[in-house]
Protein backbone atom coordinates (compact mmCIF):
# COMPACT_ATOMS: atom_id res chain seq x y z
CA UNK A 1 0.00 0.00 0.00
CA UNK A 2 1.76 2.87 -0.82
CA UNK A 3 1.66 6.55 0.92
CA UNK A 4 -1.11 9.19 -0.04
CA UNK A 5 0.75 12.17 -2.03
CA UNK A 6 1.50 14.98 0.22
CA UNK A 7 -1.59 18.03 0.28
CA UNK A 8 -0.29 20.87 2.24
CA UNK A 9 -3.79 22.61 1.88
CA UNK A 10 -5.14 19.33 3.55
CA UNK A 11 -2.62 19.35 6.36
CA UNK A 12 -3.47 23.01 6.59
CA UNK A 13 -7.60 22.43 6.87
CA UNK A 14 -6.19 19.77 9.42
CA UNK A 15 -4.48 22.34 12.15
CA UNK A 16 -7.49 24.83 11.59
CA UNK A 17 -9.71 22.21 13.02
CA UNK A 18 -7.36 22.16 16.06
CA UNK A 19 -8.85 25.94 17.14
CA UNK A 20 -9.00 25.76 20.73
CA UNK A 21 -5.36 24.72 20.75
CA UNK A 22 -4.07 28.53 20.25
CA UNK A 23 -4.90 29.63 23.37
CA UNK A 24 -4.24 26.60 25.15
CA UNK A 25 -0.76 26.88 23.59
CA UNK A 26 -0.59 30.51 25.30
CA UNK A 27 -1.53 28.99 28.39
CA UNK A 28 0.65 26.62 28.13
CA UNK A 29 3.64 28.18 27.93
CA UNK A 30 3.11 30.44 31.14
CA UNK A 31 2.38 27.19 32.74
CA UNK A 32 -1.22 26.06 31.72
CA UNK A 33 -4.44 27.93 33.44
CA UNK A 34 -3.02 26.61 37.31
CA UNK A 35 -0.03 28.71 36.36
CA UNK A 36 -1.71 31.87 35.27
CA UNK A 37 -4.03 31.70 38.45
CA UNK A 38 -0.71 30.59 40.77
CA UNK A 39 0.95 34.01 39.24
CA UNK A 40 -1.81 35.88 40.81
CA UNK A 41 -1.78 34.59 44.46
CA UNK A 42 1.56 35.72 45.48
CA UNK A 43 0.23 39.44 43.80
CA UNK A 44 -2.39 39.45 45.94
CA UNK A 45 -0.57 37.95 49.26
CA UNK A 46 1.75 40.70 48.75
CA UNK A 47 -1.15 43.98 49.10
CA UNK A 48 -3.24 42.08 51.25
CA UNK A 49 0.25 41.99 53.65
CA UNK A 50 1.33 45.48 52.52
CA UNK A 51 -2.15 47.39 53.07
CA UNK A 52 -4.17 44.70 55.67
CA UNK A 53 -1.05 43.29 57.34
CA UNK A 54 0.61 46.93 57.60
CA UNK A 55 4.13 45.36 56.20
CA UNK A 56 7.20 47.16 54.93
CA UNK A 57 7.24 46.95 51.16
CA UNK A 58 10.31 44.67 51.84
CA UNK A 59 8.59 42.52 54.41
CA UNK A 60 4.92 42.22 51.74
CA UNK A 61 7.49 40.61 49.39
CA UNK A 62 9.02 37.87 51.37
CA UNK A 63 5.34 37.05 52.04
CA UNK A 64 4.93 37.07 48.27
CA UNK A 65 8.41 34.83 47.82
CA UNK A 66 7.55 32.39 50.44
CA UNK A 67 3.59 31.58 48.92
CA UNK A 68 5.34 31.20 45.52
CA UNK A 69 8.14 28.43 47.14
CA UNK A 70 4.85 26.89 48.54
CA UNK A 71 3.11 26.68 45.33
CA UNK A 72 6.77 25.70 43.44
CA UNK A 73 7.04 22.48 45.76
CA UNK A 74 3.86 21.77 45.50
CA UNK A 75 4.54 21.58 41.60
CA UNK A 76 7.47 19.55 42.55
CA UNK A 77 5.68 16.84 44.84
CA UNK A 78 3.13 16.48 41.98
CA UNK A 79 5.66 15.82 39.90
CA UNK A 80 4.49 18.69 37.63
CA UNK A 81 7.05 20.21 35.28
CA UNK A 82 9.94 21.96 36.99
CA UNK A 83 10.01 24.51 34.64
CA UNK A 84 6.73 26.15 35.45
CA UNK A 85 7.75 25.28 39.35
CA UNK A 86 10.60 27.50 38.73
CA UNK A 87 9.95 29.83 36.38
CA UNK A 88 7.01 31.20 38.69
CA UNK A 89 9.23 31.69 41.50
CA UNK A 90 11.60 33.30 39.48
CA UNK A 91 9.11 35.98 38.48
CA UNK A 92 8.32 36.36 42.37
CA UNK A 93 11.96 36.66 43.35
CA UNK A 94 12.53 39.48 40.65
CA UNK A 95 9.78 41.39 41.68
CA UNK A 96 10.59 40.93 45.69
CA UNK A 97 14.21 41.95 44.31
CA UNK A 98 12.87 45.21 43.07
CA UNK A 99 11.34 46.08 45.99
CA UNK A 100 14.19 45.54 47.98
CA UNK A 101 15.86 47.72 45.39
CA UNK A 102 13.31 50.61 45.45
CA UNK A 103 11.62 50.51 48.44
CA UNK A 104 8.17 51.14 46.61
CA UNK A 105 5.06 48.64 46.72
CA UNK A 106 4.20 49.37 43.30
CA UNK A 107 7.15 48.28 41.92
CA UNK A 108 6.54 44.50 42.90
CA UNK A 109 4.45 44.87 39.73
CA UNK A 110 6.77 46.02 37.32
CA UNK A 111 8.33 43.15 35.72
CA UNK A 112 5.02 41.85 35.06
CA UNK A 113 4.02 44.90 33.46
CA UNK A 114 7.27 44.47 31.21
CA UNK A 115 7.11 41.28 30.61
CA UNK A 116 3.41 42.28 28.63
CA UNK A 117 5.08 44.77 26.85
CA UNK A 118 7.63 42.09 25.52
CA UNK A 119 5.05 39.81 24.66
CA UNK A 120 3.78 42.49 23.18
CA UNK A 121 6.32 43.85 20.78
CA UNK A 122 7.29 39.76 20.19
CA UNK A 123 3.81 39.02 18.53
CA UNK A 124 3.80 42.26 16.61
CA UNK A 125 6.86 41.58 15.34
CA UNK A 126 6.13 38.05 14.37
CA UNK A 127 2.84 39.60 12.50
CA UNK A 128 5.04 41.91 10.72
CA UNK A 129 7.36 39.18 9.33
CA UNK A 130 4.43 37.21 8.67
CA UNK A 131 5.59 34.21 11.02
CA UNK A 132 2.57 34.65 13.66
CA UNK A 133 3.16 33.21 16.73
CA UNK A 134 -0.75 31.27 16.31
CA UNK A 135 0.30 29.71 13.37
CA UNK A 136 4.22 28.01 15.02
CA UNK A 137 2.28 27.00 17.67
CA UNK A 138 -0.50 25.36 15.79
CA UNK A 139 2.34 24.06 13.40
CA UNK A 140 3.89 22.63 16.16
CA UNK A 141 0.77 21.25 17.69
CA UNK A 142 -0.21 19.45 14.73
CA UNK A 143 3.37 18.26 13.78
CA UNK A 144 3.37 19.86 10.49
CA UNK A 145 5.64 22.51 11.08
CA UNK A 146 5.77 25.20 9.03
CA UNK A 147 3.82 24.12 6.12
CA UNK A 148 0.99 26.19 6.77
CA UNK A 149 3.29 29.76 5.49
CA UNK A 150 2.51 27.94 1.56
CA UNK A 151 -1.36 29.65 2.52
CA UNK A 152 -1.73 33.37 2.58
CA UNK A 153 -4.96 32.97 3.82
CA UNK A 154 -3.99 31.20 6.57
CA UNK A 155 -0.62 33.61 7.26
CA UNK A 156 -3.52 36.40 7.52
CA UNK A 157 -5.94 34.52 9.22
CA UNK A 158 -3.16 32.91 11.90
CA UNK A 159 -1.79 36.81 12.29
CA UNK A 160 -5.50 37.74 13.00
CA UNK A 161 -5.49 35.53 15.68
CA UNK A 162 -1.98 36.44 17.24
CA UNK A 163 -3.71 40.22 17.02
CA UNK A 164 -6.13 38.72 19.35
CA UNK A 165 -3.11 38.29 21.91
CA UNK A 166 -1.47 40.97 21.29
CA UNK A 167 -4.64 42.60 22.77
CA UNK A 168 -4.82 40.19 25.38
CA UNK A 169 -1.27 41.67 26.77
CA UNK A 170 -1.72 45.59 25.75
CA UNK A 171 -5.38 45.64 27.23
CA UNK A 172 -3.48 44.45 30.47
CA UNK A 173 -0.35 47.48 29.82
CA UNK A 174 -3.31 50.18 28.99
CA UNK A 175 -5.15 49.73 32.42
CA UNK A 176 -2.37 48.20 35.10
CA UNK A 177 0.32 51.36 33.26
CA UNK A 178 -1.89 54.46 34.84
CA UNK A 179 -2.07 52.61 38.47
CA UNK A 180 1.33 51.87 38.93
CA UNK A 181 2.83 55.42 37.89
CA UNK A 182 -0.04 56.21 40.29
CA UNK A 183 0.92 54.11 42.87
CA UNK A 184 -2.05 52.41 43.49
CA UNK A 185 -0.93 49.26 44.89
CA UNK A 186 -4.95 47.86 45.76
CA UNK A 187 -5.83 48.63 42.34
CA UNK A 188 -2.65 46.81 40.60
CA UNK A 189 -3.88 43.54 42.42
CA UNK A 190 -7.38 43.72 41.71
CA UNK A 191 -6.34 43.97 38.12
CA UNK A 192 -2.86 41.34 38.52
CA UNK A 193 -6.19 38.84 39.39
CA UNK A 194 -8.79 39.72 37.45
CA UNK A 195 -7.12 39.56 34.22
CA UNK A 196 -5.17 36.89 34.35
CA UNK A 197 -7.58 33.39 33.52
CA UNK A 198 -10.46 35.27 32.81
CA UNK A 199 -8.55 37.57 29.78
CA UNK A 200 -7.21 34.12 29.13
CA UNK A 201 -10.23 32.62 29.04
CA UNK A 202 -11.48 35.29 26.63
CA UNK A 203 -8.72 35.03 23.96
CA UNK A 204 -9.08 31.84 23.54
CA UNK A 205 -12.81 32.25 23.16
CA UNK A 206 -12.12 34.68 20.41
CA UNK A 207 -9.24 32.21 18.54
CA UNK A 208 -11.88 29.95 18.97
CA UNK A 209 -13.78 31.68 16.85
CA UNK A 210 -11.85 33.25 13.99
CA UNK A 211 -10.11 30.25 13.85
CA UNK A 212 -13.39 27.78 13.43
CA UNK A 213 -14.49 30.08 10.17
CA UNK A 214 -10.90 29.42 8.64
CA UNK A 215 -11.32 26.22 8.83
CA UNK A 216 -14.52 26.21 7.57
CA UNK A 217 -13.20 28.49 4.76
CA UNK A 218 -10.55 26.16 3.74
CA UNK A 219 -12.51 23.20 3.89
CA UNK A 220 -14.28 24.57 1.21
CA UNK A 221 -11.00 25.42 -0.95
CA UNK A 222 -9.33 22.51 -0.18
CA UNK A 223 -9.98 21.63 -4.39
CA UNK A 224 -8.18 24.65 -5.20
CA UNK A 225 -5.15 24.50 -6.76
CA UNK A 226 -1.80 25.32 -4.53
CA UNK A 227 -0.73 28.68 -4.18
CA UNK A 228 2.62 29.55 -3.84
CA UNK A 229 4.36 30.49 -0.18
CA UNK A 230 3.46 33.62 1.56
CA UNK A 231 6.32 36.33 0.72
CA UNK A 232 8.53 36.81 3.95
Amino acid sequence: MTDEPHDPRREAVAAATRAPTAGAAFAEALGGPLGIVESALPAAAFVIAYTVGGLEPNEAAIVAVAISVVMAIARLVRRQTVQYALSGLAGIAISAFVVSRTGKAEDFFLPGLLLNGAYVIGLTGSIVLRWPIVGLALGMIAGTGTRWRRNPKLVRIYSHVTWIWVGVFALRLAVQLPMYIAGAVVALGVAKVAMGLPLFAVGMWLSWLVLRQEGALHAEEQQAPDEEPAPR
